[in-house]
């Protein structure tokens, strides 16, 4: 009964007659679709310029991922993940709610129910305002492979897209932080592939028209070469890749703003040390691992929750993290937690975003509750120590 279902979204669709159509319950242990498995899928119809077509927006984690495909693209999408790996599919119609439920890996019309609803409008894609909008071609995306020559963005890399507009977006808020005169100065370290460093450079120098001159540093020397590579290829200027660590860097001229975005373990802290030592105006942090808070922590009053490994993890990157924000607040700074969109590698989504004070009067203050927090932890001695002086 696979074909009754696409049957009955078809003629939906050509009557203009579609409510939307919801793919849910995803099966234990189904073939994984491209990239991560979304929960469940949401279709209903849009027009762009180009006709009428189909957007699925899946729901992955806690995230949304909007793509647009044909109708043919569409039904083809509806028969390799129904009933295979969604185990129930909702058709709803101005008519009918029609149900569809996987037996034995067998579509069954479960139910339907007769309905009367107003014909829905077929509603324009709202698309969001991006900075980097979708549709205009972007040199750097479409160098890293994110973007086709015409400016639209692949469906493989809607999520790296979507990420580096998230970040852009964090970025431009602090930019009134910033000198509002003569030239930036960026340091961002564990560059890696570049892509945020390639937006960042976009943001500030095309998009703020502003002169600005960026180090990236990474320990890696072959990815720092490719990006050198990549800059020469897009005659960018104001970027300079450098392979070194962390502890090595040097600046004799004020840094305005420090980024640290998947430095792993201690390593983010080092940055952090290095952009407070600096007095950089702003300082954008995404964590990766850290594991020193989850080896040494204990606590009886947590005992419930440390007995769980994975609950132990989760407790002590949040724990580290709000140590981090402590010691920054403690160095001069005012910071926010915010949710950021996680990175290829790791499943961390939040970013630390500190901007410098023009007083320090709630410094002591909070250098007594940061020790009092390790105290109730049973940490002692902790990478974060070096962040405020």
């Amino acid at each position: 009964m696979r074909l009754a279902l696409s049957l009955a979204l078809e003629a939906a669709v050509q009557s203009q007659t579609l409510v939307k159509l919801v793919l849910s319950a995803p099966k234990p242990g189904a073939k994984p679709l491209p990239e991560r498995q979304p929960s469940r899928y949401t279709v209903r119809c849009v027009q762009l310029k180009d006709g009428l077509q189909l957007q699925w927006t899946a729901r992955v984690g806690t995230q949304e991922v909007h793509e647009n495909l044909s109708l043919n693209h569409s039904l083809s999408r509806l028969e390799s993940v129904f009933p295979m790996t969604f185990r129930e599919a909702n058709l709803l119609t101005t008519a009918a709610d029609s149900q569809f439920r996987s037996r034995d890996g067998v579509a069954v019309k479960a139910s339907q129910k007769s309905t009367q609803r107003k014909p829905p409008p077929v509603s324009h894609n709202r698309e969001k305002q991006y900075l980097i909008p979708e549709g205009q071609p972007c040199p750097f995306l479409e160098a890293i492979g994110v973007m086709t020559e015409d400016g639209r963005v692949r469906a493989s890399m809607t999520h790296k897209f979507h990420q580096i507009n998230r970040f852009l977006e964090l970025v431009h808020d602090v930019v009134p932080h910033l000198p509002k005169e003569g030239q930036l100065r960026v340091v961002d370290f564990g560059s890696g592939k570049s892509y945020l460093t390639f937006a960042l450079h976009h943001l500030l120098a095309r998009v703020e028209q502003r002169e600005v001159r960026i180090l990236a540093i990474d320990q890696n020397a072959d990815v720092i070469e490719t990006c050198r590579g990549l800059c020469e290829r897009l005659q960018l200027e104001g970027i300079e890749f450098v392979a070194q660590p962390i502890s090595a860097v040097e600046q004799t001229e004020a840094v305005h703003l420090a980024v640290a975005l998947h430095a792993c373990d201690g390593a983010t802290d080092q940055a952090l040390a290095q952009a407070v030592r600096w007095q950089s105006d702003v300082i954008l942090a995404v964590p990766c691992c850290q594991h020193e808070v989850a080896l040494s922590i204990q606590s009886e009053p947590l005992e419930l929750l440390l007995r769980h490994g994975i609950l132990k993890e989760r407790f002590a990157a949040l724990a580290t993290d709000a140590l981090r924000a402590a010691s920054l607040e403690a160095a001069g700074y005012r910071t926010q937690i915010l949710e950021f969109v996680d990175l290829d590698h790791t499943p961390k989504n939040l970013l630390i975003r500190a901007t410098k004070r023009q007083s320090h009067e709630s410094a002591a203050e909070t250098k007594t509750s940061y020790a009092e927090f390790k105290t109730h932890l049973g940490l002692t001695s902790l990478a974060t120590d070096q962040i405020h002086p």
